[in-house]
């Protein structure tokens, strides 16, 4: 019981300084408070993650739940005042008498309500931009970290499985399913793509050569290489990881492909550091794969930020201008696509740690050496 007194008194302490650095954050732009929507930054300030509404000001933070919701609110969040609300489109009455008189900042990005608040609330005193948001949450504490390490662990687990797993006339969906309830298992979760019918891209031959491939019937075959992408959440938190494997006897051609992309993500490892800026390491991820002859078949970014969102700041990619800092959480994940053919991606999550590289903490840590599998 003490220790469990103890844990919560952390976490209470933790959800405080997140409350303390938005409301710091936002006094600049002469805010007193801020109101979110989206079920991410109500979780982040609130540990709460389901259909809700939150003010967060000097006072402390009002969370406002239909009730279907208000006994999970009551247990999950921390140092919340709940308040019983309607559904859908009236849930936004209820914030009115909280607004009427502060300026407010606001991640809804929802017209309706935003139309609906405006019409009762000055545009002047109820600002929506996400980018404060977006901020704050781009730096991880401790305890976000040893989330992500979880979902890490979790994913390099699958990635046992695929060694174990895949073989000739094994299909893309039925290897998906494996690595699923596995992940179950070990206490994993997955994200919920806008664009994509599932949770996992399990792409191989040809259709390694898309790289958001949708996970198919296609069986397995005798020469393939298969770009397996795993997103894992632990408790709210994702890692991000790819790897790609050989069945069979490989290709010259596909050798030296899966050797550049190798390389070119060791060297991105290594140039990602604090204060170096986004584009940079996209940039001598690209330089590698280019000298190479390769460069037009790299047809994405290098990485981006992960936390409570698969993909959120930082961006490394060309014409990001915005440097790294220590406790950034980000991914590393060049790639090379012959249409029609094959594809390669190697992809880690790292915990950025400082301004030496040797102190980066990858935190997916499967071999990437070329496994062939039989």
């Amino acid at each position: 019981m003490e220790k469990e007194i103890k844990a919560n008194n952390i976490i209470k302490i933790v959800f405080k300084c997140r409350r303390e650095r938005i409301l710091s954050y936002l006094s600049d732009g002469g805010f007193e408070g801020a109101v979110m929507f989206t079920p991410e930054n109500i979780f982040y300030f609130t540990g709460f993650w389901g259909e809700s509404i939150a003010i967060c000001t000097h006072d402390g933070v009002k969370l406002f739940v239909p009730q279907l919701e208000v006994s999970r609110a009551e247990t999950e969040s921390f140092d919340c005042e709940i308040f019983q609300t309607e559904r859908g489109e009236d849930s936004s009455k209820s914030l009115y008498p909280y607004l009427s008189y502060s300026k407010f900042c606001s991640d809804c990005n929802d017209f309706k309500s935003i139309d609906s608040i405006h019409k009762k609330i000055s545009e002047k005193n109820f600002i929506c931009d996400s980018q404060p948001f977006m901020d704050i949450r781009s730096i991880k504490d401790e305890n976000e970290i040893g989330m992500i390490k979880k979902s890490s662990e979790i994913i390099d687990r699958l990635y046992q499985v695929c060694v174990e797993e895949i073989k000739v006339n094994l299909s893309e969906k039925e290897l998906q399913a494996k690595l699923i309830c596995e992940a179950t298992n070990k206490g994993g979760s997955f994200p919920c793509y806008p664009f994509s019918l599932n949770p996992f891209i399990i792409a191989s031959g040809p259709n390694g050569a898309l790289p958001h491939a949708e996970v198919s019937d296609r069986s397995f075959c005798e020469g393939d290489l298969v770009v397996v992408d795993l997103t894992i959440r632990h408790k709210g938190y994702v890692s991000d990881a790819t790897r790609t494997f050989a069945l069979g006897g490989l290709s010259e051609e596909k050798m030296r492909v899966y050797d550049i992309v190798k390389k070119s993500q060791e060297a991105g490892l290594l140039a990602a550091k604090s204060n170096v800026i986004g584009h940079e390491i996209d940039l001598v991820c690209r330089n590698v794969i280019q000298e190479c002859g390769f460069g037009k078949n790299f047809i994405h970014s290098t990485g981006h930020g992960v936390g409570l969102q698969v993909h959120e700041k930082p961006w490394i990619r060309p014409n990001d201008n915005e440097p790294l800092r220590e406790k950034m959480v980000i991914t590393i994940e060049p790639g090379i696509y012959i249409k029609s053919k094959f594809g390669v991606r190697i992809e880690d999550t790292v915990a950025i740690k400082g301004n030496n590289t040797h102190n980066n903490d990858v935190l997916t840590k499967f071999t990437k050496e070329l496994i062939v599998v039989n």
